[in-house]
Protein backbone atom coordinates (compact mmCIF):
# COMPACT_ATOMS: atom_id res chain seq x y z
CA UNK A 1 0.00 0.00 0.00
CA UNK A 2 1.64 3.83 -0.99
CA UNK A 3 1.95 5.94 1.59
CA UNK A 4 -0.29 9.20 0.93
CA UNK A 5 0.19 11.03 4.28
CA UNK A 6 1.68 14.16 2.79
CA UNK A 7 -1.14 14.08 -0.15
CA UNK A 8 -3.61 13.26 2.42
CA UNK A 9 -2.61 16.37 4.89
CA UNK A 10 -2.15 18.59 1.72
CA UNK A 11 -5.89 17.76 0.73
CA UNK A 12 -7.12 18.52 3.97
CA UNK A 13 -5.87 21.84 3.78
CA UNK A 14 -6.88 22.26 0.78
CA UNK A 15 -10.44 22.01 1.52
CA UNK A 16 -10.28 25.04 3.16
CA UNK A 17 -9.14 27.18 0.14
CA UNK A 18 -11.17 25.80 -2.56
CA UNK A 19 -14.35 23.98 -3.16
CA UNK A 20 -14.19 20.22 -2.01
CA UNK A 21 -10.32 21.06 -2.36
CA UNK A 22 -9.99 21.49 -5.72
CA UNK A 23 -9.87 23.65 -8.42
CA UNK A 24 -11.51 21.09 -11.17
CA UNK A 25 -13.88 17.97 -9.51
CA UNK A 26 -12.84 14.88 -11.00
CA UNK A 27 -9.41 15.89 -8.74
CA UNK A 28 -11.15 14.84 -5.96
CA UNK A 29 -10.70 11.05 -6.18
CA UNK A 30 -14.83 10.72 -5.50
CA UNK A 31 -15.06 8.02 -7.62
CA UNK A 32 -12.42 6.10 -6.01
CA UNK A 33 -11.02 5.90 -2.57
CA UNK A 34 -8.81 7.75 -0.68
CA UNK A 35 -7.30 11.26 -1.13
CA UNK A 36 -6.36 12.74 -4.37
CA UNK A 37 -2.60 12.39 -5.25
CA UNK A 38 -0.83 15.63 -5.27
CA UNK A 39 1.79 15.76 -8.10
CA UNK A 40 4.83 16.79 -7.82
CA UNK A 41 7.06 16.55 -10.94
CA UNK A 42 6.89 14.75 -14.22
CA UNK A 43 9.44 13.34 -16.48
CA UNK A 44 8.80 11.55 -19.59
CA UNK A 45 6.27 8.84 -18.98
CA UNK A 46 6.97 9.19 -15.22
CA UNK A 47 4.95 11.02 -12.81
CA UNK A 48 6.36 11.47 -8.75
CA UNK A 49 3.61 12.72 -5.77
CA UNK A 50 4.40 14.66 -2.68
CA UNK A 51 5.23 11.35 -0.67
CA UNK A 52 7.84 10.57 -3.26
CA UNK A 53 5.72 7.70 -5.22
CA UNK A 54 6.44 6.99 -8.81
CA UNK A 55 4.15 5.87 -11.26
CA UNK A 56 3.64 5.29 -15.30
CA UNK A 57 1.46 7.86 -15.82
CA UNK A 58 -1.56 7.48 -18.40
CA UNK A 59 -3.46 10.27 -17.51
CA UNK A 60 -1.25 12.86 -19.46
CA UNK A 61 -2.35 15.89 -17.85
CA UNK A 62 -5.65 14.10 -19.78
CA UNK A 63 -4.52 13.87 -23.02
CA UNK A 64 -2.59 17.03 -23.97
CA UNK A 65 1.10 15.88 -22.79
CA UNK A 66 0.96 13.92 -26.38
CA UNK A 67 5.39 13.81 -25.94
CA UNK A 68 5.35 12.99 -22.16
CA UNK A 69 6.44 15.45 -19.40
CA UNK A 70 8.78 17.73 -19.29
CA UNK A 71 9.82 17.16 -22.75
CA UNK A 72 13.49 19.01 -23.54
CA UNK A 73 12.23 20.58 -26.90
CA UNK A 74 8.98 21.59 -25.19
CA UNK A 75 10.62 23.30 -22.08
CA UNK A 76 13.65 24.99 -23.73
CA UNK A 77 11.13 26.68 -26.00
CA UNK A 78 9.21 27.97 -23.27
CA UNK A 79 12.30 29.09 -21.21
CA UNK A 80 13.77 31.20 -24.55
CA UNK A 81 10.14 32.94 -24.75
CA UNK A 82 10.16 33.64 -20.76
CA UNK A 83 12.94 35.46 -21.50
CA UNK A 84 11.17 38.05 -23.35
CA UNK A 85 8.02 38.16 -21.09
CA UNK A 86 4.75 36.34 -20.54
CA UNK A 87 1.90 38.24 -22.10
CA UNK A 88 1.33 41.20 -23.97
CA UNK A 89 -2.06 41.27 -25.18
CA UNK A 90 -0.91 42.18 -28.25
CA UNK A 91 0.23 40.07 -31.77
CA UNK A 92 3.25 38.20 -31.18
CA UNK A 93 5.30 36.10 -34.79
CA UNK A 94 4.34 32.89 -32.36
CA UNK A 95 0.86 33.18 -33.03
CA UNK A 96 1.98 33.48 -36.81
CA UNK A 97 3.99 30.40 -36.53
CA UNK A 98 1.80 28.13 -34.80
CA UNK A 99 -1.12 29.24 -37.02
CA UNK A 100 0.45 28.48 -40.27
CA UNK A 101 2.11 25.25 -38.80
CA UNK A 102 -1.55 24.09 -38.02
CA UNK A 103 -3.27 25.54 -41.29
CA UNK A 104 -0.36 24.60 -43.45
CA UNK A 105 -1.09 20.21 -42.48
CA UNK A 106 -4.50 20.59 -42.29
CA UNK A 107 -7.01 20.57 -44.90
CA UNK A 108 -10.30 21.19 -43.04
CA UNK A 109 -10.52 24.94 -42.04
CA UNK A 110 -8.63 27.81 -44.07
CA UNK A 111 -8.37 30.05 -40.82
CA UNK A 112 -7.94 29.30 -36.97
CA UNK A 113 -8.53 31.88 -33.95
CA UNK A 114 -7.16 30.79 -30.41
CA UNK A 115 -8.71 30.87 -27.29
CA UNK A 116 -7.59 29.84 -23.80
CA UNK A 117 -9.63 26.24 -23.04
CA UNK A 118 -11.59 24.12 -24.62
CA UNK A 119 -14.58 25.16 -23.35
CA UNK A 120 -13.90 28.61 -24.50
CA UNK A 121 -13.30 27.20 -27.98
CA UNK A 122 -16.64 25.65 -28.09
CA UNK A 123 -18.60 28.09 -27.05
CA UNK A 124 -17.42 30.53 -29.35
CA UNK A 125 -18.02 28.27 -32.41
CA UNK A 126 -21.22 27.63 -30.92
CA UNK A 127 -22.04 31.17 -31.26
CA UNK A 128 -20.27 31.24 -34.34
CA UNK A 129 -22.96 28.58 -35.89
CA UNK A 130 -25.90 30.53 -34.28
CA UNK A 131 -24.11 34.07 -36.00
CA UNK A 132 -23.73 32.63 -39.41
CA UNK A 133 -27.19 30.90 -40.25
CA UNK A 134 -29.70 32.92 -38.00
CA UNK A 135 -30.61 29.85 -36.42
CA UNK A 136 -31.46 29.35 -32.45
CA UNK A 137 -31.14 25.44 -31.32
CA UNK A 138 -27.97 23.33 -31.68
CA UNK A 139 -28.09 19.47 -31.50
CA UNK A 140 -26.44 17.48 -29.31
CA UNK A 141 -25.57 13.81 -28.00
CA UNK A 142 -26.04 12.34 -24.78
CA UNK A 143 -22.49 10.80 -23.83
CA UNK A 144 -20.68 13.89 -25.21
CA UNK A 145 -18.73 16.34 -23.12
CA UNK A 146 -17.99 19.33 -24.85
CA UNK A 147 -17.14 21.70 -21.59
CA UNK A 148 -19.03 23.78 -18.98
CA UNK A 149 -21.32 25.87 -21.35
CA UNK A 150 -24.06 26.63 -20.17
CA UNK A 151 -26.25 24.87 -22.83
CA UNK A 152 -24.27 22.19 -23.61
CA UNK A 153 -24.62 21.59 -19.79
CA UNK A 154 -26.73 19.47 -20.59
CA UNK A 155 -28.19 15.74 -20.44
CA UNK A 156 -31.52 14.18 -22.80
CA UNK A 157 -34.68 13.82 -21.07
CA UNK A 158 -37.80 11.76 -21.76
CA UNK A 159 -38.12 11.51 -25.25
CA UNK A 160 -36.70 10.50 -28.18
CA UNK A 161 -35.55 13.52 -29.27
CA UNK A 162 -35.81 15.81 -25.86
CA UNK A 163 -34.99 19.48 -25.32
CA UNK A 164 -31.72 19.07 -22.53
CA UNK A 165 -32.51 19.45 -19.20
CA UNK A 166 -29.76 21.17 -16.99
CA UNK A 167 -26.81 18.97 -15.72
CA UNK A 168 -25.57 21.86 -13.49
CA UNK A 169 -27.43 24.30 -10.86
CA UNK A 170 -26.90 27.91 -12.10
CA UNK A 171 -28.20 27.16 -15.93
CA UNK A 172 -31.68 28.87 -16.54
CA UNK A 173 -34.26 26.58 -18.04
CA UNK A 174 -34.19 28.86 -21.36
CA UNK A 175 -30.77 28.21 -21.99
CA UNK A 176 -31.57 24.65 -22.18
CA UNK A 177 -34.58 25.01 -24.44
CA UNK A 178 -32.34 25.85 -27.22
CA UNK A 179 -30.56 22.55 -26.88
CA UNK A 180 -32.01 18.93 -28.48
CA UNK A 181 -30.30 15.86 -26.66
CA UNK A 182 -30.51 12.24 -29.38
CA UNK A 183 -28.88 9.00 -28.33
CA UNK A 184 -25.70 8.24 -30.18
CA UNK A 185 -25.59 6.09 -32.94
CA UNK A 186 -29.36 6.27 -33.47
CA UNK A 187 -29.64 7.80 -36.95
CA UNK A 188 -33.44 7.84 -36.61
CA UNK A 189 -33.62 10.37 -34.13
CA UNK A 190 -31.14 12.49 -36.19
CA UNK A 191 -34.11 11.91 -38.33
CA UNK A 192 -36.86 12.75 -36.58
CA UNK A 193 -35.32 15.81 -34.74
CA UNK A 194 -34.95 17.52 -37.93
CA UNK A 195 -37.97 16.83 -39.45
CA UNK A 196 -39.63 18.25 -36.43
CA UNK A 197 -36.68 21.07 -36.17
CA UNK A 198 -34.73 21.57 -39.12
CA UNK A 199 -35.44 25.01 -40.02
CA UNK A 200 -33.76 26.52 -36.62
CA UNK A 201 -30.93 23.91 -35.83
CA UNK A 202 -27.88 26.01 -36.29
CA UNK A 203 -25.81 23.12 -35.95
CA UNK A 204 -25.18 19.15 -35.12
CA UNK A 205 -22.17 19.20 -32.35
CA UNK A 206 -20.63 15.90 -31.48
CA UNK A 207 -17.06 14.18 -30.48
CA UNK A 208 -16.48 12.09 -33.63
CA UNK A 209 -14.68 10.24 -31.01
CA UNK A 210 -16.45 10.30 -27.64
CA UNK A 211 -13.94 10.18 -25.16
CA UNK A 212 -15.16 12.00 -21.88
CA UNK A 213 -18.18 9.36 -21.13
CA UNK A 214 -16.34 6.22 -21.86
CA UNK A 215 -14.85 5.83 -25.70
CA UNK A 216 -18.07 5.24 -27.68
CA UNK A 217 -16.49 4.85 -30.78
CA UNK A 218 -18.80 5.60 -33.56
CA UNK A 219 -18.74 3.69 -36.76
CA UNK A 220 -17.47 6.03 -40.30
CA UNK A 221 -21.43 5.24 -41.65
CA UNK A 222 -22.81 7.31 -38.92
CA UNK A 223 -20.34 10.09 -38.96
CA UNK A 224 -20.82 9.94 -42.72
CA UNK A 225 -24.82 9.82 -42.23
CA UNK A 226 -24.33 13.13 -39.99
CA UNK A 227 -22.38 14.86 -42.73
CA UNK A 228 -24.88 14.14 -45.20
CA UNK A 229 -27.83 15.33 -43.31
CA UNK A 230 -26.21 18.38 -42.61
CA UNK A 231 -25.38 19.38 -45.77
CA UNK A 232 -28.68 18.35 -47.21
CA UNK A 233 -30.54 20.64 -44.41
CA UNK A 234 -28.31 23.72 -44.42
CA UNK A 235 -27.29 22.57 -40.80
CA UNK A 236 -23.64 23.03 -39.72
CA UNK A 237 -21.70 19.82 -38.56
CA UNK A 238 -19.35 21.19 -35.54
CA UNK A 239 -16.79 18.65 -34.72
CA UNK A 240 -15.59 18.75 -30.92
CA UNK A 241 -11.78 17.45 -31.26
CA UNK A 242 -10.85 18.68 -27.88
CA UNK A 243 -9.51 15.58 -26.99
CA UNK A 244 -9.28 13.87 -30.78
CA UNK A 245 -7.59 16.56 -32.41
CA UNK A 246 -3.55 15.78 -32.78
CA UNK A 247 -4.33 13.02 -31.05
CA UNK A 248 -5.53 10.42 -33.44
CA UNK A 249 -3.98 12.17 -36.32
CA UNK A 250 -2.40 15.56 -36.70
CA UNK A 251 -6.36 16.31 -37.92
CA UNK A 252 -7.73 14.83 -35.91
CA UNK A 253 -10.83 12.20 -36.63
CA UNK A 254 -11.69 14.51 -39.32
CA UNK A 255 -8.24 13.32 -40.90
CA UNK A 256 -8.65 9.94 -39.54
CA UNK A 257 -12.09 9.09 -41.15
CA UNK A 258 -11.85 11.68 -44.29
CA UNK A 259 -15.14 13.87 -43.03
CA UNK A 260 -15.20 17.61 -43.05
CA UNK A 261 -16.50 19.01 -40.59
CA UNK A 262 -18.20 22.53 -40.90
CA UNK A 263 -16.58 24.01 -37.54
CA UNK A 264 -13.78 22.34 -35.42
CA UNK A 265 -12.45 22.75 -32.26
CA UNK A 266 -9.32 21.86 -30.37
CA UNK A 267 -7.75 22.10 -26.55
CA UNK A 268 -4.61 22.01 -24.47
CA UNK A 269 -2.76 19.67 -26.83
CA UNK A 270 -1.88 22.53 -29.31
CA UNK A 271 -0.27 24.13 -26.57
CA UNK A 272 1.78 21.84 -24.99
CA UNK A 273 -0.17 21.52 -22.09
CA UNK A 274 -0.23 25.05 -21.17
CA UNK A 275 -3.88 26.57 -21.28
CA UNK A 276 -5.04 27.34 -25.04
CA UNK A 277 -7.94 26.21 -27.19
CA UNK A 278 -8.62 27.00 -31.12
CA UNK A 279 -11.54 26.68 -33.45
CA UNK A 280 -11.42 26.58 -37.18
CA UNK A 281 -13.75 26.68 -40.16
CA UNK A 282 -13.53 27.89 -43.64
CA UNK A 283 -13.16 31.66 -44.70
CA UNK A 284 -16.70 32.15 -45.44
CA UNK A 285 -17.32 31.72 -41.69
CA UNK A 286 -14.79 32.76 -39.95
CA UNK A 287 -15.56 36.16 -41.74
CA UNK A 288 -18.24 36.59 -39.36
CA UNK A 289 -15.89 36.43 -36.31
CA UNK A 290 -15.12 39.94 -35.13
CA UNK A 291 -13.41 42.49 -36.22
CA UNK A 292 -14.29 41.16 -39.80
CA UNK A 293 -17.63 40.29 -38.53
CA UNK A 294 -20.46 40.60 -36.28
CA UNK A 295 -20.15 37.21 -34.01
CA UNK A 296 -18.45 38.92 -31.15
CA UNK A 297 -15.42 37.21 -29.25
CA UNK A 298 -12.37 38.23 -27.51
CA UNK A 299 -9.64 36.90 -24.81
CA UNK A 300 -6.77 39.14 -23.34
CA UNK A 301 -4.61 35.64 -23.20
CA UNK A 302 -5.84 34.32 -26.70
CA UNK A 303 -2.46 33.48 -28.52
CA UNK A 304 -0.69 34.29 -25.20
CA UNK A 305 3.37 33.81 -26.28
CA UNK A 306 4.11 31.01 -23.62
CA UNK A 307 1.41 28.84 -24.96
CA UNK A 308 2.24 29.41 -28.63
CA UNK A 309 5.53 28.42 -27.84
CA UNK A 310 5.03 25.27 -26.67
CA UNK A 311 2.53 24.65 -29.15
CA UNK A 312 5.22 25.01 -31.92
CA UNK A 313 7.52 22.88 -30.25
CA UNK A 314 4.99 20.02 -29.71
CA UNK A 315 3.04 19.90 -32.87
CA UNK A 316 6.52 20.35 -34.85
CA UNK A 317 6.99 16.99 -33.41
CA UNK A 318 3.90 15.80 -33.96
CA UNK A 319 4.05 16.28 -37.57
CA UNK A 320 6.82 14.44 -38.49
CA UNK A 321 6.93 11.39 -40.53
CA UNK A 322 5.24 8.13 -39.46
CA UNK A 323 4.55 10.02 -35.53
CA UNK A 324 1.27 8.79 -35.78
CA UNK A 325 1.65 5.51 -37.23
CA UNK A 326 3.89 4.52 -34.28
CA UNK A 327 2.06 6.03 -31.68
CA UNK A 328 -0.91 3.56 -32.16
CA UNK A 329 1.54 0.43 -32.79
CA UNK A 330 2.74 0.94 -29.30
CA UNK A 331 -0.84 1.82 -27.95
CA UNK A 332 -1.83 -1.95 -29.42
CA UNK A 333 1.60 -3.27 -27.85
CA UNK A 334 0.49 -2.40 -24.90
CA UNK A 335 -2.99 -3.38 -24.75
CA UNK A 336 -3.13 -6.15 -26.51
CA UNK A 337 -0.64 -7.66 -23.87
CA UNK A 338 -3.44 -7.32 -21.62
CA UNK A 339 -6.42 -8.16 -23.27
CA UNK A 340 -4.82 -11.33 -24.31
CA UNK A 341 -4.07 -12.08 -20.56
CA UNK A 342 -7.54 -11.57 -19.55
CA UNK A 343 -8.96 -13.31 -22.33
CA UNK A 344 -6.66 -16.26 -21.19
CA UNK A 345 -7.29 -16.27 -17.81
CA UNK A 346 -11.32 -15.44 -18.41
CA UNK A 347 -11.45 -12.12 -16.85
CA UNK A 348 -14.07 -10.31 -17.67
CA UNK A 349 -12.07 -7.35 -18.73
CA UNK A 350 -10.76 -5.39 -22.01
CA UNK A 351 -9.23 -2.49 -23.05
CA UNK A 352 -11.02 -0.36 -26.01
CA UNK A 353 -8.31 1.62 -28.53
CA UNK A 354 -8.32 3.64 -30.68
CA UNK A 355 -5.22 5.62 -31.87
CA UNK A 356 -3.18 6.28 -28.80
CA UNK A 357 -6.41 6.34 -26.88
CA UNK A 358 -7.67 3.81 -24.42
CA UNK A 359 -10.26 2.98 -22.20
CA UNK A 360 -10.74 -0.08 -19.38
CA UNK A 361 -14.22 -2.08 -19.45
CA UNK A 362 -15.77 -4.33 -17.55
CA UNK A 363 -18.09 -7.11 -17.95
CA UNK A 364 -19.62 -7.36 -21.65
CA UNK A 365 -17.50 -7.00 -24.75
CA UNK A 366 -19.78 -5.56 -27.11
CA UNK A 367 -18.85 -2.20 -28.46
CA UNK A 368 -20.16 0.24 -26.05
CA UNK A 369 -21.62 3.40 -28.59
CA UNK A 370 -24.25 5.26 -26.20
CA UNK A 371 -24.19 6.72 -23.16
CA UNK A 372 -26.86 4.24 -21.67
CA UNK A 373 -24.92 0.65 -22.51
CA UNK A 374 -22.51 1.39 -20.02
CA UNK A 375 -22.74 -0.44 -16.62
CA UNK A 376 -22.76 1.69 -14.20
CA UNK A 377 -22.34 -0.91 -11.41
CA UNK A 378 -19.09 -1.93 -13.15
CA UNK A 379 -17.68 1.18 -11.88
CA UNK A 380 -17.62 -0.79 -8.56
CA UNK A 381 -14.79 -2.79 -10.49
CA UNK A 382 -13.01 0.42 -11.75
CA UNK A 383 -13.08 1.26 -8.06
CA UNK A 384 -11.31 -1.74 -6.69
CA UNK A 385 -9.14 -2.06 -9.81
CA UNK A 386 -7.99 1.75 -9.30
CA UNK A 387 -6.30 1.57 -5.97
CA UNK A 388 -4.41 -1.69 -6.91
CA UNK A 389 -3.41 0.32 -10.00
CA UNK A 390 -1.96 2.73 -8.05
CA UNK A 391 0.16 0.34 -5.62
CA UNK A 392 1.74 -1.53 -8.42
CA UNK A 393 3.04 2.30 -9.51
CA UNK A 394 0.52 2.81 -12.47
CA UNK A 395 -1.45 6.06 -12.47
CA UNK A 396 -4.64 6.93 -14.67
CA UNK A 397 -7.45 9.45 -14.77
CA UNK A 398 -9.60 8.64 -10.89
CA UNK A 399 -12.75 7.57 -13.34
CA UNK A 400 -14.17 4.73 -14.49
CA UNK A 401 -15.62 6.77 -17.40
CA UNK A 402 -12.42 8.88 -18.45
CA UNK A 403 -9.93 7.38 -20.94
CA UNK A 404 -6.46 6.65 -20.88
CA UNK A 405 -3.27 8.43 -22.83
CA UNK A 406 -0.20 6.80 -24.53
CA UNK A 407 2.45 9.36 -24.83
CA UNK A 408 5.88 8.97 -27.25
CA UNK A 409 7.45 8.63 -23.88
CA UNK A 410 5.80 5.78 -23.10
CA UNK A 411 9.01 3.45 -24.88
CA UNK A 412 8.16 -0.53 -25.56
CA UNK A 413 9.89 -1.04 -22.20
CA UNK A 414 7.53 1.17 -19.93
CA UNK A 415 4.78 -0.30 -21.45
CA UNK A 416 6.06 -3.82 -21.23
CA UNK A 417 6.24 -3.14 -17.84
CA UNK A 418 2.88 -1.04 -17.41
CA UNK A 419 1.43 -4.01 -18.96
CA UNK A 420 2.96 -6.90 -16.61
CA UNK A 421 1.90 -4.78 -13.67
CA UNK A 422 -1.54 -4.53 -15.26
CA UNK A 423 -1.91 -8.02 -15.78
CA UNK A 424 -0.58 -8.36 -11.90
CA UNK A 425 -3.49 -6.52 -10.36
CA UNK A 426 -6.02 -8.42 -12.92
CA UNK A 427 -4.83 -11.97 -11.25
CA UNK A 428 -4.96 -10.60 -7.67
CA UNK A 429 -8.65 -8.83 -7.93
CA UNK A 430 -9.63 -12.28 -10.15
Amino acid sequence: MISRHKSEQLFEKAKHLFPGGVNSPVRAFRSVDGAPLFIKKGDGAHIWDEDGNQFIDFCCSWGPLILGHNHPQVREKITETLQNGTSFGAPTVLENELGQLILDRNPFIDKIRFVSSGTEAVMSGVRLARGYTGKNKIVKFEGCYHGHVDSLLVKAGSGLATFGTATSAGIPEGFTKETLVLPLNDEAAVLKCIEEYGHDIACIIIEPIPANNGLLLQEKSYLEFLRKVCTENNILLFFDEVISGFRVAFSGAAELYGIRPDIVTYGKIIGGGLPVGAYGASDELMACISPLGDVYQAGTLSGNPVAMSAGIAQLSVCAQDGFYEDQEKRTRFFVDKINAFAKANEIAFEMVTIGSIFWLTFGKHDAIRKADEIDASTMLDFKKMYGELLNHGIYIGPSGYEVGFISQAHTYEVLEEAATRFCEVLAQLK
